[in-house]
């Protein structure tokens, strides 16, 4: 399905970049609290707004309604290393086994403080790079 223009694009992407910041900060608090699942399924949500925006900055178009990174990386023309595609497909699982039953349980066991640092870590660097490409 066709997205259609946007009239105003900077309006359109700092709303996305405000989204993706209030995300950011709640990802925070949630590992503060040892709410680690919570943390990586807001991370999820920090990046893939962030993404959008870079999409609506290239495409000059809403993006379409997806979840997955990767996806939402390859419509904006966007680069990946292996190592970045290989990040944002495991970043992309924090969002369905947070959100649906079948994976809850096994989602939370994996979310160790080890696991969660580490992929708290990634998801600041991912979006700090990101941000800078919406510059």
């Amino acid at each position: 399905m066709e997205q259609a223009n946007i009239k105003n694009v900077d309006k359109a992407i700092n709303a996305w970049i405000k989204s993706s910041d209030d995300n950011y900060d709640e990802m925070l608090d949630f590992f503060k609290i040892n709410r680690n699942n919570w943390a990586l399924f807001i991370g999820h949500l920090c990046l893939e707004k962030l993404l959008k925006a870079y999409y609506i900055k290239v495409n000059h178009k809403h993006s379409q309604n997806l979840h997955n990174l990767i996806r939402v990386a390859e419509l904006s023309h966007l680069e990946l290393t292996n190592e970045q595609r290989n990040d944002f497909a495991m970043i992309t699982t924090f969002n369905i086994s947070a959100r649906y039953d079948d994976f809850k349980q096994n989602f939370y066991n994996k979310c160790t403080s080890e696991f969660t640092d580490k992929w708290v870590e990634k998801i600041k660097a991912h979006r700090l790079w990101i941000k800078e490409l919406i510059k």
